[in-house]
């Protein structure tokens, strides 16, 4: 079953918004799932990967289990309708396909921001989840751990992951350039749009520990509270939530200025107070910066911020391709070398069969001083024999030509009866 690994895919490329948050799993889904696809599909090598903007299977199979995926992820989330959405999954049933698709997808290729730096813990997230689970065998190990490697060489041979591409990690980028001289800044998160959760999500992943959001909706500032470790300012307490921030991001969606110049002057700044507006239409007067303290970033700011850092990336992409390319060649020798391991064994077992027959031949005429010796210089006599056969396999295996080989080594030393429990 080593050319056998296929995928099934649900991404924003085919899926809107609202499909991808019906069908993605968090932790205790996706052991359940897991369990599931172990338990109801005959495959094996399982890893399946969620995020907010992909759901994945990987695993390997002769058959396509792509409809009973689909179905075991709709009882997992409590879908009943889940086979009318299965036009929104890519199936890649084709073995080199599916391995290319895990490479480009845990290095950022196929990420909304091209080169996202969270997707590599996810992926290393969803094997532990396999391992622990007991889905993931010697290929997705290897595979894996591949990865893993390919991920550090495109970190250190490459820009592709410098700077911070999107608009949400560009302002707190910016957020730690302008409080690079704070001890402990205070940040106050306003208005919790698309953009102003995506802020809150990736300041949870940040150094910063004072961070406080506030929305005039207070449910949604309580579940994204919740999900981000973060302290919910109710919306009437804003006018003290300005004057003991250091940073205030604000993300408000109306027609005309939230924050104005008026209410800014009534806070009695003695400090430096930096506001980063995201909002467009913008919710900050662009002349609360004419007050003493007050410094002033819009939308633009952070977006050629983001547009810099995606070129650089952009500008990466051939020579993360080429490392890919690399990584999979190698990973491809290693899988066909595979093929040929049970033969190694058996060869092995049958010439260690024939060494010890021999050797009971003759020992009870020798002391021990003399059975040690012996035994040494057999065993070194058979690990000479067989090394040019096992280099031959092993090449013969990059010449997609071992099928040959491994009958004739099978004909001539009847390997289909030997164990392969007796190791060299």
């Amino acid at each position: 079953m080593l050319q056998n690994f296929k995928a099934i895919s649900l991404s924003y490329k085919k899926a809107p918004l609202d499909i991808r948050e019906l069908i993605a799993l968090d932790e205790n889904s996706c052991r359940q799932f897991l369990q599931a696809l172990k338990d109801f599909i005959q495959a094996t090598d399982i890893l399946v990967l969620s995020t907010c903007n992909r759901t994945e299977v990987y695993y390997n199979a002769d058959t396509d289990f792509s409809q009973e995926i689909v179905k075991l992820l709709g009882i997992t989330k409590g879908i009943s309708n889940i086979s009318s959405y299965f036009d929104y999954f890519t199936i890649l049933n084709e073995h080199n396909d599916a391995v290319q698709h895990l490479f480009d997808v845990s290095m950022g290729l196929e990420s909304q921001v091209v080169g996202d730096m969270q997707i590599s813990n996810q992926a290393k997230q969803a094997y532990q989840w396999s391992a622990d689970n007991d889905t993931a065998g010697p290929f997705l190990h290897r595979l894996m751990h591949t990865i893993f490697f390919t991920n550090k060489r495109v970190v250190q041979e490459t820009s592709f992951r410098d700077g911070a591409a999107s608009t949400s990690y560009a302002a707190v980028e910016l957020i730690e350039e302008l409080t690079a001289d704070i001890a402990d800044p205070k940040i106050l998160v306003v208005g919790l749009g698309e953009i102003g959760a995506d802020v809150c999500r990736n300041l949870k992943d940040s150094s910063f520990t004072d961070v406080r959001i506030t929305n005039r909706t207070l449910t949604k500032a309580q579940h994204l509270a919740e999900e981000c470790n973060m302290q919910v300012l109710p919306f009437e307490d804003i006018v003290q939530g300005l004057k003991e921030a250091d940073v205030i991001i604000s993300s408000v969606a109306r027609e005309t200025p939230f924050f104005t110049k008026e209410m800014i002057k009534r806070l009695d700044i003695l400090s430096f107070k930096f506001f980063i507006d995201l909002s467009v239409p913008r919710s900050v007067e662009t002349d609360v910066e004419t007050i003493p303290g007050v410094l002033l970033y819009n939308i633009d700011t952070i977006q050629n911020k983001a547009s810099e850092a995606l070129q650089q990336r952009i500008n990466s992409i051939p020579k993360v391709k080429a490392i890919i390319t690399e990584s999979i060649e190698q990973f491809n020798d290693w899988s066909k070398e595979m093929v040929v391991s049970p033969t190694i064994n058996k060869l092995k077992n049958a010439l260690e069969n024939i060494r010890q027959e021999e050797i009971a031949r003759y020992v009870k005429k020798l002391n021990p001083d003399e059975v040690k010796h012996i035994d040494n210089i057999t065993k070194s006599m058979m690990q000479k024999i067989i090394k040019l056969p096992v280099l031959q396999l092993k090449a013969a295996c990059k010449r997609g030509e071992a099928e040959t080989l491994i009958d004739l080594l099978n004909d001539l030393f009847n390997l289909e009866n030997q164990s392969e429990e007796i190791q060299l």
